[in-house]
C-alpha cells in the first residue's frame, strides 16, 4: 500500500476542564520504514499524540491515519496493524514468559503452530531462548523490555511504538536494544519512538519531530536539526564574572567576530580562585576530551561563576585567543573553557526553552 505509515493532519485533543488543547492543529507524516522520533518537554503533547494514533484516546479535531486507516472509524483495524511498547513493564505476572507471547498472539488471532513458532523465534531472537519458562517476576529490566519487544512482535506489526525505549537500562542492554530497532527497521517496520534521551534519539532516528504546548515545532533528520542552529561549533567558558555583569560579557562577547549568539547558562559554585589570569593566552595542557586545562588555583573562598556558550561559525579553536583576551579586559577570571559541536539537545533546549515542566 502507498502513503505514509502514519499521518496526522491538524490533529486537536481538548481534555474537559483544560484551559487549552493538549494537541492543538499537529500536522506531520510518518514514512513507512521509518524509525521516527517524536520529541518534546512533558506535557508537550507527545503522549497525547501517540494515544490518538494508538486508538486509546479520541481526537477532538483533525484526523489520523496508520496504514491508510483512520483511527477512529477504523479503529480495530488499525489495532491488529501496530504494537505499542511502554515504558512501564506491562508483562502478564501470571504468565510465563512464552505464554506472554502465545497469549498475545492468539489474542490477534495467529494460529496455534504459529504462534508457537514465532514465539520460540523472538525468545532466541532477544536473547532468551533458555527462559521460557521464567516468571516475570524473575526477569531484569532489560529482560522484561526484551520481552515486551518480542510480544509486541508476535501478530508482525506494520507500526511499532516505542515509548523511551531504553530507559534505567544497563549500557549493553540499551545497545541490544537499539541494534533491534536497527533489524526492524531493515526488515521495513516503521518506528515510532518517544524519548527524552536526546542521544538515543539522535543516534537512532531517520527523523525527528520537536512538539511543545501541542504544536509541531521543527521536524528535519538529526543533522538538519543541528544545521538549523546558529554557528558551526560551541566554545563554553566559565568565568568568575568580576565587576563585569552577566549581561556585559554576554554582550561584549556577541560582538566578537565569528560568534553568532551567546548563551548564558545556570550558575554553577565555583572552586578556589584561579584559573587563567586577566589576559592570559589559554593554558597549553589538554585536559579531557574538548578541554583546556587549567594551572592550579591558589587556595581561596568559593564564589559564584558564570557559564556562557558560545555559537560560533568558524572553527571554534580559531576564536579561543579572543575570547579569552576578551574576558581578561574585563578582569573576568577563567577557570574552564571547553570546546565542542551542536547538538540535538541544544536544538531542542533552543526550541523548548530551559524552564522544568
Amino acid at each position: 500500500m502507498n502513503g505514509p505509515a502514519v499521518e496526522v493532519q491538524d490533529l486537536v485533543k481538548r481534555y474537559p476542564k483544560s484551559p487549552g488543547n493538549a494537541v492543538d492543529g499537529l500536522s506531520f507524516a510518518v514514512e513507512r520504514g521509518e524509525v521516527f522520533g517524536l520529541l518534546g518537554p512533558n506535557g508537550a503533547g507527545k503522549t497525547t499524540t501517540v494515544g490518538v494514533l494508538t486508538t486509546r484516546v479520541l481526537p477532538t479535531g483533525g484526523r489520523a491515519r496508520v496504514v491508510g486507516l483512520d483511527v477512529v472509524s477504523d479503529a480495530v483495524a488499525v489495532r491488529s496493524r501496530l504494537a505499542v511498547v511502554p515504558q512501564r513493564v506491562n508483562l502478564d505476572r501470571s504468565l510465563s514468559v512464552r505464554n506472554n507471547l502465545i497469549f498475545h498472539a492468539a489474542y490477534h488471532g495467529v494460529g496455534r503452530a504459529e504462534r508457537r513458532r514465532r514465539a520460540d523465534a523472538l525468545l532466541d531472537r532477544m536473547g532468551l531462548a533458555d527462559k521460557p519458562d521464567a516468571l516475570i517476576d524473575t526477569l531484569s529490566g532489560g529482560q522484561s523490555q526484551r520481552l515486551m519487544i518480542a510480544r509486541g512482535l508476535m501478530h508482525r506489526p506494520e507500526v511499532l511504538f516505542l515509548d523511551e525505549p531504553s530507559t534505567g537500562l544497563d549500557p549493553q542492554a540499551r545497545l541490544f536494544v537499539h541494534d533491534q530497532v536497527r533489524e526492524l527497521e531493515a526488515e521495513g517496520v516503521t518506528v515510532v519512538l518517544t524519548t527524552h534521551d536526546m542521544d538515543e534519539a539522535a543516534k537512532l532516528s531517520d527523523r525527528v519531530g520537536i512538539v511543545d504546548h501541542g504544536t509541531l515545532l521543527a521536524l528535519d533528520t538529526p543533522a538538519g536539526l543541528i544545521r538549523s542552529l546558529p554557528g558551526r561549533g560551541t566554545v563554553e567558558v566559565t568565568v568568575v564574572p568580576g565587576e563585569a555583569t552577566a549581561d556585559d560579557l554576554v554582550a561584549r562577547l556577541s560582538g566578537l567576530a565569528g560568534v553568532e549568539r551567546v548563551e548564558q547558562l545556570a550558575a554553577t559554585p565555583a572552586g578556589p580562585p584561579g584559573g587563567l589570569p586577566p589576559g592570559m593566552p589559554p593554558w597549553p595542557g589538554a585536559g579531557g576530551t574538548g578541554g583546556i586545562a587549567t594551572p592550579p588555583a591558589p587556595a581561596g573562598s568559593a564564589t559564584d561563576t558564570l557559564r556562557l556558550r558560545l555559537y560560533v561559525d568558524a572553527d571554534p579553536a580559531t576564536l579561543l585567543g579572543p575570547v579569552v583576551a576578551l574576558l581578561g579586559a574585563c578582569e573576568a577570571q577563567v577557570s574552564d573553557v571547553s570546546l565542542g559541536e551542536p547538538s540535538l539537545e541544544d536544538v531542542f533546549i533552543s526550541l523548548t526553552g530551559r524552564d522544568l515542566r
